[in-house]
């Protein structure tokens, strides 16, 4: 059986399973952040007498909820506790396979870019592993240290690092893969919050309980520090998750700043509707994100384009395409690792090619990121001659 054709089946299956189990761990999070935040004191005075120190009421499904939270633990657990944790497990297992798959088995497509830094396979490989576990080492670090006592300091050194990553990445990697490895640094640093801070803490509120001792208050706290920064995470790493997508961003000069951007846009979304939750939501801090978003849009408008010569016809420009484009963008590709042309678009015929005129000039031209990794070795003249051809109509 053809390799490529396995291939295309193991990502499809990879990627839905990371779809599935990601949005089951992401809509626990939300859920329990949004069940946190709109607890009232109880309506019986006995269950206040009991510990508990909120619920809250809800309908759905046709019935009627209520959930109880107690300020530390009820006086005798239950037979069985409901455990949050595989939901995460799982969605960094199969990231990290898809990981395997699409950026370190076909690297020289998604994660090495000869213009921005030349790597060999095994080199890149290496960095990404690197980058993936300093990130979480590090960030460990901060939160263990002195500077975790004081959210604000802390909160500041993660952004910093952040940024610093940020153009690291965009200088080491494509950006395309520069961008997948930010969200891979800050979806690991979430999932082992889970498995290092946050499920060890609770671990231990129930053991105490069952001693009978009284619970350590420093590993709620640690708890609700991860869960603080894994909930902010959580939108710039969407973001990342889908920017492949969009040459225009990841393959801009500034790319690392667009980058940043978004992510902090992200992350100031998230505060709003935390705050929402709440009841005392700033409406400045939606507006801050929004306008965040803006100048993200603004500064990755195209450059003007500088004089690149006459009009090109397409009887010129055609053996660019059938060059450079045609071995992946063909019904039968012939460049090894292809089974399919990406995405379904097809560049054999003269239709095909000028309906995606505009496109290609930015995939080709503006951007720069097409072909992947330069695999078709196309030069800067033949660039420049696909975006006269546009410059004249793509006639």
């Amino acid at each position: 059986m053809d390799a490529a054709f396995l291939a295309d089946w193991l990502n499809l299956l990879l990627r839905w399973a990371h779809l599935i189990v990601g949005i089951a761990w992401i809509g626990a999070s939300f859920y329990f952040i949004w069940l946190d935040n709109h607890l009232h004191p109880p309506l019986d005075p006995a269950d206040a007498a009991r510990g508990i120190g909120g619920e809250v009421w809800a309908v759905h499904g046709g019935g009627f909820y209520t959930a109880r939270k107690f300020k530390v633990a009820p006086e005798k657990l239950p037979p069985e506790l409901h455990w949050f944790m595989w939901e995460a497990y799982t969605t960094l297992i199969t990231g990290f396979l898809l990981l395997c798959l699409v950026y370190y088995h076909g690297a020289e497509v998604a994660l090495i870019d000869p213009t921005v830094m030349a790597l060999d396979k095994w080199e890149a490989i290496g960095l990404s592993l690197c980058f993936l576990v300093a990130g979480w080492l590090f960030y460990d670090w901060l939160c263990r240290s002195a500077f975790g006592q004081d959210e604000a300091i802390l909160g500041g050194l993660v952004a910093l690092y952040c940024g610093v990553a940020a153009w690291a990445l965009c200088h080491v990697f494509s950006g395309r893969g520069a961008y997948l490895h930010f969200g891979a640094m800050l979806g690991v640093i979430m999932v082992l919050n889970v498995y290092f801070v946050i499920i060890p803490g609770q671990r231990e509120l129930v053991k105490a309980k069952q001693e009978g001792r009284i619970p350590d208050p420093k590993y709620g706290l640690m708890g609700r520090q991860r869960s603080v920064h894994n909930t902010y995470f959580t939108l710039p790493v969407l973001f990342t998750m889908i920017s492949n997508h969009y040459a225009g961003l990841y393959g801009h000069e500034w790319n690392w700043v667009l980058l940043l951007m978004i992510s902090v846009a992200g992350a100031l979304i998230r505060i709003w509707f935390v705050q929402r939750h709440k009841g005392n939501q700033n409406p400045l801090v939606l507006a801050a994100g929004l306008v965040m978003l803006a100048l993200t849009a603004v500064l990755s408008l195209p450059r003007p384009t500088v004089d690149i010569g006459p009009a090109a016809s397409f009887a010129e420009v055609q053996p660019v395409f059938q060059a450079r484009c045609q071995p992946c963008h063909a019904t039968r590709p012939t460049q090894e690792g292809f089974s399919a042309p990406p995405k379904g678009v097809i560049l054999e015929s003269q239709p095909e090619i000028r309906a995606r005129a505009a496109m290609i000039n930015q995939q080709v031209w503006a951007s720069r990121v097409m072909p992947p990794g330069n695999l078709t070795n196309i030069t800067e003249d033949e660039r420049r001659l696909i975006a006269r051809w546009v410059k004249g109509g793509a006639q």
